[in-house]
C-alpha cells in the first residue's frame, strides 16, 4: 500500500492536532486533541484494510520519509513494513494499543448553523500573520453591522493590539470567540458555521478534510435572532 503525498499532508495536520492516532479501516481519518476541543475529520483516496494505532504520529511520519518510494506492508494487528521500492531498505514499525490513544468516538453532527459564511484562504492567512506577529491570543468571529468579521485580539485586554477583515454580511448581532492556538486547519478556502452550542465547524471546499472546533464560554453572549 502506498501513502500520497496529499494524505501524508493531512497526516502532518493531523499530528499537529493530536501525538497519537487510531486508523480504522476505510478510507476515512479522523482525530481529537487530548482537551477534546478539536476534532477534525478527512476522506483519503487510500482504503486502510484493518485497525491499527500509532502512538507517535510525527515519529511515524518521519519514518515514512526516511524512505523514497514507501510502501506499506501490514503484518495482522501488530506491526507493519515499511519497504521501499527503490532499495531493499525497510523497517518495521510496531502498533500501539488501542487502550493509550486519544481518538474520537463518534462523528460530531452540528446542532445548529446558526451564522454561515465562507472563509477565504487569503483572509485567514492575512489575519493569521498579525496575530502571530503581534502575539494575540485569541480569534474573535464577530456580527456587528450588517458585517461578519475575523478578528485577531486579546479578548481580556480591550486595549490590546487588533487586526480584523470582514468575511461575510449577517442581521446578526454576536461574538465568537476561538483560541488561536486551536486554529490548527490547514490551508484552503472553508465553509464555516457556527453553533449555538459553542461548536465552529470548517469544512474545507476543496480538500475532504473538516473540523469542529470549540467556542470559548463567552461566546454569543449579544447573540440575538432575527
Amino acid at each position: 500500500m502506498k501513502i500520497s503525498d496529499n494524505t501524508i499532508g493531512i497526516l502532518r495536520n493531523f499530528s499537529d492536532i493530536n501525538a497519537n492516532i487510531l486508523f480504522k479501516p476505510g478510507k476515512t481519518l479522523s482525530t481529537m486533541s487530548t482537551m477534546k476541543n478539536i476534532m477534525a475529520q478527512a476522506d483519503v483516496e487510500e482504503e486502510f484494510e484493518s485497525e491499527f494505532g500509532v502512538y507517535d504520529l510525527p515519529e511515524f511520519l518521519r519514518a515514512i520519509d526516511s524512505f523514497q518510494q514507501p510502501v506499506l506492508k501490514f503484518n495482522g494487528t501488530a506491526n507493519l513494513k515499511i519497504q521501499d521500492e527503490k532499495s531493499t531498505l525497510s523497517a518495521r514499525y510496531a502498533f500501539a494499543d488501542k487502550s493509550t490513544l486519544r481518538y474520537p468516538s463518534k462523528q460530531i453532527s452540528m446542532p445548529d448553523k446558526t451564522v454561515t459564511f465562507s472563509l477565504k484562504n487569503s483572509d485567514y492567512e492575512s489575519v493569521k500573520k498579525l496575530y502571530t506577529n503581534l502575539s494575540l491570543p485569541d480569534i474573535a468571529i464577530k456580527g456587528e453591522n450588517g458585517k461578519i468579521k475575523l478578528v485577531a485580539l486579546d479578548k481580556k485586554n480591550s486595549n490590546s493590539n487588533e487586526s480584523s477583515v470582514v468575511v461575510g454580511e449577517t442581521d446578526l448581532e454576536f461574538t465568537a470567540y476561538i483560541k488561536a492556538e486551536n486554529m490548527k486547519i490547514i490551508p484552503g478556502e472553508y465553509d464555516v458555521a457556527l453553533s449555538k452550542a459553542k461548536i465552529a465547524h470548517f469544512k474545507n471546499k476543496k480538500v475532504h478534510v473538516q473540523y469542529w472546533i470549540a467556542l470559548e464560554a463567552v461566546s454569543y453572549t449579544h447573540l440575538t435572532l432575527p
